[in-house]
């Protein structure tokens, strides 16, 4: 008895998530084309016909661009919470009524053999949540596009076997960039992103005895670099006690390549 996940893709052109079991394949968000999202599923050797579920995490454009071309054309049942259904509904277009769902906030469903936990982040969105997938004694927990991480997010995703966690900016790339300052203001917010630091504390407070593999994920590409994010992340862990590569190991992620399947 087995869970397997892979990044699809991660950044701020695209996200997609996919997470399989023996009995169940699902796939969190659809932020990229239809045909480019079965072209990175053809990298992992799977299909989006393959498809249990399609889970939601919020209404941007990033997460949801492909989610009604793929609803359709395989028949899938996606869940959203009632706000983020209603704030992307013009944009996903028609889905049969017997497709949609409501996954609430703070809730837990079963699909099939894995258990999935949802719960709240703060993010300029309608009511932006993310996810815990439990199987077997195993966790992966899936968080990114997050302005912080509050003591409750921590409680809910410690001591993870996985976790793809935000590691957005670099606050000296992000401010010296070229984004007006009203942007800027934005991913700087409580509602925005976290930066590289940010990750590496947070990630410092719920790493656990369990955890093994950390993706930093939804990395900007104008005010970030994979390299800058894994040197100010490494750091601040071993700054806190936690030396990367001894217990458990960091792993990039890409906006246009899908990471290996890997075991959680």
């Amino acid at each position: 008895m087995t869970m397997r996940f892979s990044v699809l893709a991660s950044g701020s052109t695209g996200n997609a998530f996919y997470i399989e079991t023996d009995r169940q394949r699902l796939l969190v968000d659809a932020g990229l084309s239809g045909k480019q999202l079965e072209e990175l599923f053809a990298e992992i050797g799977r299909h989006p016909k393959q498809l249990d579920a399609l889970l939601v995490t919020h209404e941007h454009s990033d997460h949801i661009k492909g989610l009604g071309v793929l609803a359709r054309k395989y028949r899938l049942p996606v869940y959203a919470n009632e706000k983020t259904w209603r704030a992307m509904e013009q944009a996903v277009g028609d889905i049969p009524p017997e497709q949609k769902f409501v996954f609430p906030l703070g809730a837990v469903r079963t699909f099939g053999d894995v258990d999935v936990e949802s719960f709240g982040v703060s993010h300029d969105a309608a009511e932006p949540m993310f996810y815990v997938f439990h199987y077997e004694g195993k966790k992966l927990v899936l968080l990114t596009d997050t302005g912080y991480v509050s003591e409750r997010i921590k409680k809910t995703i410690e001591n993870a076997d996985v976790f793809v966690f935000e590691s957005n900016h670099d606050v000296g790339m992000l401010r010296m960039g070229r984004y007006p300052w009203s942007v800027k203001r934005r991913i700087l917010s409580d509602v925005g992103h976290i930066s590289n630091e940010e990750a590496g504390l947070a990630l410092a407070d719920v790493i656990g005895d369990r955890t093994k593999q950390i993706y930093l994920a939804h990395l900007s590409q104008d005010n970030n670099m994979k390299e800058l994010a894994r040197m100010t992340v490494t750091q601040v862990l071993e700054q806190k006690g936690l030396a990367v590569g001894a217990r458990f190991r960091l792993y990039d992620t890409d906006p246009r390549r899908a990471t290996a399947l890997a075991y959680v």
